[in-house]
């Protein structure tokens, strides 16, 4: 197997340069690195190595066709759920369910339901941003290196100078606070 030339690359960088010329081979390099992933989650769900190829080759034009719509952070993770979603609508279909027709008030129904889904996961954001700036420093920093920057409990260490009893206690802590203050303060919008 030949080696890859742009390993050394990070899929982060790889997409700020998508974004910055609009360059598809951006997106082939990010592809061509996850092609196994995506066949494993397809065969997975669908177990049927066809229609797991088949299912691949859907996700790439997906991604070729959604990605300029987002900016998308963090690619694996958002082609993994591509692939799962686009998997389980396989499956759903397999299992005989009727196929509507796409009149315009169907779309403008689905256009409305996704905005709507669109603004509570933004609302759904706001409040974990709000409620990240109410947890203690320790906690924040730990949070946002393990779940944002995706770092590892060593890679924390190493960034912060805590043990790493700490930072996974700064972790579990900063999440049970914060869910306490996101839900206090759905609480007030809501209430």
């Amino acid at each position: 197997m030949a080696k890859d030339a742009f390993a050394h690359i990070e899929d982060k960088e790889l997409l700020t340069k998508f974004y910055c010329d609009r360059n598809n081979e951006w997106l082939g390099i990010l592809l061509k690195r996850y092609t196994m992933l995506l066949l494993g989650v397809c065969m997975k769900y669908l177990k049927d190595e066809e229609e797991a190829k088949d299912a691949v080759q859907q996700i790439f034009l997906k991604v070729i066709t959604e990605i300029p719509k987002y900016k998308v952070e963090f690619f694996k993770s958002w082609l993994y759920m591509l692939a799962k979603n686009l998997c389980l609508m396989r499956i759903r279909d397999r299992q005989g369910r009727t196929p509507i027709e796409l009149t315009d008030d169907v779309v403008a129904y689905e256009e409305m339901n996704i905005k709507t889904e669109l603004f509570e996961k933004d609302k759904a954001l706001s409040l974990v941003e709000e409620g990240l700036s109410e947890l203690n420093e320790e906690q924040r920093l730990c949070l946002k290196l393990f779940y944002f920057d995706q770092k590892s409990y060593q890679q924390i260490t190493d960034l912060t100078g805590y043990n790493v009893s700490q930072v996974k206690s700064y972790i579990q802590n900063g999440k049970r606070n914060l869910k306490l203050i996101v839900e206090k303060k759905k609480l007030k919008v809501n209430g």
